[in-house]
This record gives C-alpha cells, structure tokens and sequence, in this order.
C-alpha cells in the first residue's frame, strides 16, 4: 500500500445507510421465510456480516471461494471453485453475497454452478457494481453501490490482500 494515493469513494456513513436499505428489500422478498445466505469469500465478509445483521428474517450462512484473479488486480477469466458450500440447498431460497460485479464472468459461474443444486429460488447481492468492465451479460438482483471503472479497496475489498480492513471504500490510483 505504499506509494499508493486513495480517495474515499463511499463513506463508512454512506455504506451503512445502503445496508440498511438492502437489507429491507431482502426482508420484504423474503419474509416468513429461512434465507440461506451464500458468502464469496474473501471480500464479501465484511459486506455480508452487516447485511445479515440488518435484515429482520431468519438466514443461515454458509461461504463459497471462487478464484479469478492471477495478479492483484486483473482478473485471469479462468474460474475454479476453491471451496464449495457445505450444506445443501435444493429446495430453499438462496442468496449469494458478493463484493463486486466486474467482468460478471465469475458470477455467472457461481450463479450457474449454484442453479444446477435446484433451490427454491436464488438471487445475487453484490456490494459493487462495475458496469463498464462486464465480458458477459449479468445483473445483480441487488446492488449497494455502482460505479464506471477504478480499482477499489477498503471495505472487504483489497489490493495483493491488504486494505480490507479500512472503513471506507476508496478509489485508488497511482497503484
């Protein structure tokens, strides 16, 4: 992170006011109903463990590790499924958390992969929306924040593993 010049692009109070109000639209999708919700790891965890903490209906929790990234910041196209999910799902309704739509190429893997264990129904919430980096077609059922292009860290979100733990989620440049 040295020599690495970053302005705050969502603010910690920012984040907070959008989890809050991702977190009342999956309660009225979902209500009277268990949520099995689907954490990518690594740089949903921070996301999801606000998410699940806002939201009003029951879940359960489970992780997914989904590797796509050769260098720190580009990603390869290349999916493997590093850690599958432990429980089964068919049958019940699912939400996978993400940190970032990018090129959409590893949701759509995910989501694909995810669909073919028959739940009940299964939807995608992704913190970060990167619209203009997209390789396939794919759109998130709910989305915190869209922006252009950038590279960001902060907020789960990291650069070679570090800068997760920042409050904030900053737009770096000169990397």
């Amino acid at each position: 992170m040295q020599g690495m010049t970053k302005e705050i692009l969502f603010s910690r109070e920012a984040i907070h006011q959008r989890i809050s109000e991702l977190a009342g639209e999956i309660d009225n999708r979902y209500q009277d109903r268990e949520l099995v919700v689907i954490g990518v790891l690594k740089g949903a965890f921070i996301f999801m463990a606000d998410l699940i903490r806002s939201m009003q209906i029951p879940c359960v929790v489970d992780f997914v590790r989904v590797a796509s990234y050769g260098t720190a910041s580009e990603s390869t196209g290349t999916i493997t499924l590093a850690k599958d999910i432990e429980m089964d799902i068919r049958g019940r309704d699912v939400l996978i958390v993400e940190d970032i739509v990018d090129t959409g190429l590893t949701l759509t893997f995910l989501v694909d992969a995810m669909r073919k264990r028959e739940p009940s129904s299964l939807a995608v919430c992704a913190f970060l929306d990167k619209r203009l980096r997209r390789k396939v077609s794919f759109e998130a059922d709910y989305v915190g924040f869209s922006m252009d292009d950038g590279f960001v860290v902060g907020y789960g979100l990291d650069y070679g593993e570090k800068a997760r733990f920042l409050p904030d989620v900053y737009i770096v440049t000169n990397l």
